[in-house]
């Protein structure tokens, strides 16, 4: 097959062929696992494709790497950040782009064959959905640890359009590397943005307040590399403080709370969940009570709010509520007493991270 030319711009036909896809694959320092990723790109069912390879100012082989696949492949173009960091590379991409329907990857991942072709059709099928997601699986498996397979229990159960608006405040709700979507649609909604927050979570919750649709396909199309270094482990814009922050800023201007603002309350009355409410409070809400189980906390007061137990929640007009609650089984629970009082999720309460 015809190799790329030196602006990274295919050879030959290719040039010419309608593209179904681009794939945003941006990448630095990854020599050690871009053949891996690379090789698993080149069996997918669905060949019409480009693969926007975007060096991140890479110091290793990798740029070498991706340029001698380029060679063999008039699909692959080689594209230089102007910018220094993962936003930039992947705006670049973004703006690149020459497919309707853009897939993200990441250097050190796996995609399953079937991966690209199954997120086209499910586009296609769905013309009101903007982005398509897939479930993941988390490898080594000698380094996955339980908080890792507790999340990724929770994302992989979040499947409709439905469920993900209604969890989208407890976590990101789709891994980034196994999303599809809508060029125009991300486009038009400013790309990605830089910030002290993660830039995947940033964009889903700046979608579903722009009224996007977002789903999941049931499959597993991802194998999702885990290792001590990876970026979402060590850069501070992925701590546990840049979820909270960023949770609050966009639950603040949530229209289901602001219809609600004078008559809520958060279920969960510990130190720690008053840790992660604190946000919220900053941003000048005030909750009518706090819900709790635990009969020594039910009857005090919390900077002057009430802990009350959850059969307060049997009454009209019902509060909107807000759980914060997040320990392993422990958010079922607290659904459960929610349905028995008919509470519907998404519209009388909302989880939250």
């Amino acid at each position: 097959m015809p190799g790329a030319s030196a602006s990274g711009e295919p050879r030959g036909a290719a040039s010419t062929a309608v593209l179904r896809l681009s794939i945003l694959l941006p990448y630095r320092d990854a020599a050690a696992t871009l053949e891996e990723c690379l090789a698993s790109i080149a069996v997918q069912r669905c060949a019409d494709y480009e693969l926007l390879a975007v060096d991140d100012h890479s110091t290793d082989a990798s740029a070498q790497i991706v340029r001698e696949h380029a060679a063999r492949d008039a699909r692959i173009r080689c594209l230089a950040s102007p910018g220094r960091g993962l936003v930039a590379a992947l705006n670049h991409g973004l703006e690149a782009a020459r497919a309707a329907v853009v897939a993200r990857m990441d250097a050190d991942d796996r995609m399953h064959p079937e991966r690209l072709a199954r997120q086209l059709a499910h586009l296609e099928e769905d013309p009101g959905l903007t982005l398509s997601a897939s479930r993941v699986r988390a490898f080594p498996e000698a380094h996955v640890q339980a908080g890792l397979r507790e999340y990724l229990r929770w994302q992989n159960a979040c499947l409709g359009a439905d469920e993900l608006a209604d969890e989208i405040y407890v976590e990101a709700p789709v891994a980034h590397p196994s999303v599809a979507f809508r060029r125009d649609a991300v486009r038009a909604a400013g790309g990605y943005r830089h910030g002290d927050f993660p830039e995947d979570y940033e964009l889903w919750l700046r979608l579903h307040h722009l009224g996007h649709r977002m789903a999941k396909l049931p499959e597993v199309l991802l194998d999702w590399r885990e290792y001590p270094q990876r970026t979402s482990r060590t850069d501070p814009r992925y701590a546990r403080e840049a979820f909270d922050r960023l949770r609050a800023d966009y639950l603040a201007r949530d229209p289901r709370l602001l219809a609600r603002r004078e008559d809520f309350v958060i279920w969960g009355a510990g130190r720690r969940t008053r840790q992660r409410c604190a946000w919220l409070l900053r941003l000048g809400f005030r909750p009518g009570a706090y819900i709790d189980i635990d009969p020594r906390k039910i009857g005090n007061r919390v900077d002057g709010v009430p802990v009350r137990a959850p059969a307060a929640l049997a009454c009209e007009p019902r509060p909107f509520v807000l759980v914060y609650v997040n320990r392993h089984g422990a958010r079922e629970e607290v659904a459960g007493r929610l349905a028995a009082l008919g509470y519907r999720r998404g519209r009388d309460w909302l989880a939250v991270g």
